[in-house]
């Protein structure tokens, strides 16, 4: 009786070991496995051409060189099922982006619009970012004001570089989130003031050239003065402090930055959909 018990409990026991390990096997298999030699980005879904990966993993790698901040790119085909966030920070804590005791990683993940099924996008912060790159502010305008918009127009590489050049300021400490948010505001209010006022000047010029023409009066002048108006509006939209916001980093020449270090993520971040 007691052999029986103890085959028994052994059986249960392998039983139990070949149900974990096979569970352990599902779940890695849903999510990517690091390249080698790793890279920080890492278009699954090919959404970027071989020129634009390597830009991006240029600029990425010559930041990392300069800071040890790591910020990585994830395009994936699908979620498996798994919220966007869950599915980042498990991501992001299984590759280990940025190093451990500072966790100063960032990972971008995108799953392309296919069909029916929406756009995801999830900025994924480490602890160590928190602070400068917080959830409600900076993270929302950067999902709302640089990636969404170009990738509703499946310009994958515009939306990831810009939301980068961001992010490399913004952990750099070039400017708070709080500057950014405010120009991010500022800059969508100029645009739209800025074209109200371009319609409102080509009006009164117009109305100006039909009553000069009444009068005799050429109204070729009418037409240059529009043409300086209107590169003088969009001189002064470019002069705005939205474009003291340009981030980036030189391209290095070598694109192996040596591997992820262990850093840790909580669930900070922000994400969108479209």
């Amino acid at each position: 009786m007691r052999t029986q018990i103890i085959k028994f409990k052994s059986a249960f026991l392998i039983l139990l070991a070949g149900v974990f390990l096979s569970l352990v096997s599902h779940a890695q298999s849903e999510f990517p496995v690091r390249t080698d030699p790793p890279r920080l980005v890492n278009d699954y879904a090919g959404l970027l051409s071989s020129e634009q990966n390597g830009s991006l993993e240029s600029k990425l790698v010559s930041f990392y060189r300069k800071t040890s901040t790591q910020i990585a790119i994830v395009t994936v085909k699908t979620l498996s099922g798994y919220d966007k966030a869950d599915y980042a920070t498990k991501l992001s804590e299984q590759w280990g982006i940025g190093q451990k005791g500072k966790n100063n990683g960032i990972l971008i993940l995108v799953k392309p619009k296919v069909g029916n099924e929406r756009g995801e996008v999830y900025v994924a912060v480490g602890y160590g970012l928190e602070a400068v790159v917080p959830d409600a502010i900076a993270s929302q305008a950067l999902i709302r004001q640089e990636l969404i918009p170009a990738f509703k127009q499946n310009d994958y590489f515009t939306g990831l570089d810009k939301s980068t050049d961001v992010l490399i300021a913004l952990t750099a400490g070039e400017y708070t989130a709080d500057q950014y948010v405010k120009a991010s505001n500022k800059k969508g209010k100029s645009g739209r003031g800025g074209f109200i006022l371009i319609m409102i000047v080509l009006a009164i010029i117009f109305l100006f050239s039909r009553r000069s023409n009444a009068y005799g009066v050429s109204s070729g002048n009418g037409f240059l003065g529009t043409l300086l108006l209107m590169d003088l509006l969009g001189g002064g939209r470019n002069n705005g402090s939205w474009n003291d916001f340009s981030g980036g980093g030189s391209s290095s020449g070598d694109d192996s930055f040596g591997g992820f270090g262990g850093g840790s993520f909580g669930g900070g971040g922000a994400g969108g959909s479209w």
